[in-house]
């Protein structure tokens, strides 16, 4: 039997936010996590970024200028329906559209503002990380 080297590749998120605090402060999150993270400010700049390159998981915002979160959520399930999506909102009736997000497929839902604990649950549980670690 010949001995195989098995390496992990930290799981790849694109964070979309249109509010430049949100989207730093999650990536900076997931960084101390250990994942490796991409950015974009809107749905339009989503999509160029994930028919670009490859992810595990989007966590997005519902309530964005130019391109919604729900609009960005069916194309990409479109384009790659195993795709893990968490959608999150904290604007005035966040809660029906996360739950039309739901609807629409994604996998979880986080209403704003959340911790940094739920944040990370909320990924590990969606991606089924049981085994990865992070450097929290």
């Amino acid at each position: 039997m010949t001995d195989q080297l098995i390496t992990l590749e930290a799981p790849r998120i694109l964070v979309v936010d249109d509010e430049p605090f949100i989207r730093d402060l999650v990536r900076e999150f997931l960084c101390m996590a250990g994942y490796e993270v991409e950015i974009a400010g809107n749905g339009n700049e989503a999509m160029v970024l994930f028919e670009n390159g490859r992810f595990d998981l989007v966590l997005t915002d519902l309530m964005m200028p130019e391109k919604e979160g729900i609009e960005t959520i069916q194309e990409m399930k479109l384009l790659a329906p195993e795709l893990k999506i968490i959608a999150m909102s904290g604007r005035g009736g966040g809660g029906s559209f996360l739950n039309v997000a739901k609807h629409l497929g994604a996998n979880a839902i986080l209403a704003k503002p959340f911790d940094h604990a739920k944040l990370i649950g909320t990924i590990r549980e969606v991606l089924g990380e049981d085994f990865f670690q992070g450097g929290e």
